[in-house]
């Protein structure tokens, strides 16, 4: 569906990101992305696994508007995937400042960069599950229901689907002009994440170097879905926005089934047995305010993109787990993420 479309991924060197320009490259896709280099000394998948060759990969900051209209206007995108963000929870604490400017006012230029190119036909734009205020209710949230955000991240990520709102509804709503979408993806597991205060990449740390496991809120439950589930379902919304499907244009949640809706616990152990080991667990309650419950509706994606999560829980944790069980015994990370798409897309959910 991508073979020869020129395509802008922001974000490009974060752990989505690599895995949406990876699927995106193996279709045929022109690739251009704009992304902070990774953090240097850090274990990342973007250089890894060469996500760099065969794409124009550019690095820059998406707070600096100049930098973003030009690259946008050299590449010609037809479409544009904005991953680009501050997606740590802890660190917006700690950099509540840095955290707004990147998410809110980085989403502000991109649009603008697009909002001023003409090649540009479709853009999604990637939020989070955590944009709704927090109700604690045991059913999933609807796309429709209230936006909020406790934590800086959570808010600046609620802002930015307003930002995406305003530019949708007044700025390119003219004849020709760009078609824009909002994506909320449950939390996103697989191969490849290596983020500071994640739960699977402390994980695997803790089994590589033989430690405790620190869980901080062991009982809060999350709509865990594995990152090429999420990868497909951006890249399913993208070709029937560059398609011309009728009434698309709002915001999309992509959540598993409910059976994917497990505790941190649930998950810690099931990545074990799927990992075949077993270490220490150490709860450490974080003093940080932290959501308990959280669900996700995407009955909305289902019926109207006839999109559907192919993963369950079970085949989540376990391709996880192998993954990483691979890397660590020395197979080459850029096979490992051709083989994950591969597979993924031999279950008959090409985009």
């Amino acid at each position: 569906m991508f073979k020869n479309v020129r395509v802008f991924v922001t974000g490009h060197t974060g752990f989505k990101g690599s895995w949406l320009t990876a699927w995106l490259k193996s279709e045929g896709a022109a690739v251009t992305g704009l992304a902070l280099p990774p953090e240097p000394g850090s274990v990342n998948l973007f250089e890894a696994a060469a996500i760099a060759d065969g794409m124009t990969s550019v690095f820059g900051d998406i707070r600096d508007l100049r930098l973003v209209h030009e690259t946008v206007t050299r590449a010609k995108p037809e479409i544009i995937f904005h991953l680009a963000a501050q997606p740590l929870v802890r660190r917006s604490y700690a950099d509540p400042t840095g955290t707004f400017a990147t998410n809110v006012m980085g989403t502000v230029n991109v649009l603008e960069a697009a909002r001023h190119c003409d090649s540009v036909r479709a853009f999604v734009c990637v939020t989070t599950d955590k944009v709704y205020l927090d109700r604690e209710w045991p059913w999933g949230y609807r796309e429709t229901d209230r936006l909020g955000g406790k934590d800086p991240y959570s808010a600046s990520k609620a802002c930015a689907e307003l930002v995406a709102a305003c530019y949708r509804q007044t700025m390119l709503g003219g004849p020709g002009g760009p078609r824009l979408a909002t994506v909320r993806g449950g939390n996103v597991i697989g191969g490849g994440d290596w983020s500071e205060d994640r739960l699977i990449p402390d994980i695997v740390r803790s089994i590589i170097a033989g430690k405790p496991v620190v869980l901080r809120n062991p009982d809060a439950i999350r709509p865990w879905q594995h990152v090429l589930e999420l990868v497909h379902a951006y890249l399913t919304l993208g070709s029937k926005l560059l398609d011309g499907q009728a009434d698309i244009d709002c915001a999309w949640n992509f959540g598993p089934a409910q059976e994917g809706e497990l505790s941190v616990e649930a998950l810690l152990r099931g990545f074990l047995q799927a990992w075949g080991t077993d270490i220490p667990i150490e709860i450490q309650r974080s003093v940080l305010p932290e959501t308990q419950v959280l669900r996700l509706d995407a009955s909305q994606a289902r019926s109207l993109l006839g999109w559907k999560p192919r993963l369950d829980a079970r085949e989540t944790i376990a391709l996880t787990a192998h993954w990483y069980r691979r890397f660590h015994g020395g197979d080459e990370p850029r096979q490992l993420v051709s083989e994950a798409i591969g597979s993924y897309r031999r279950r008959g959910c090409a985009a």
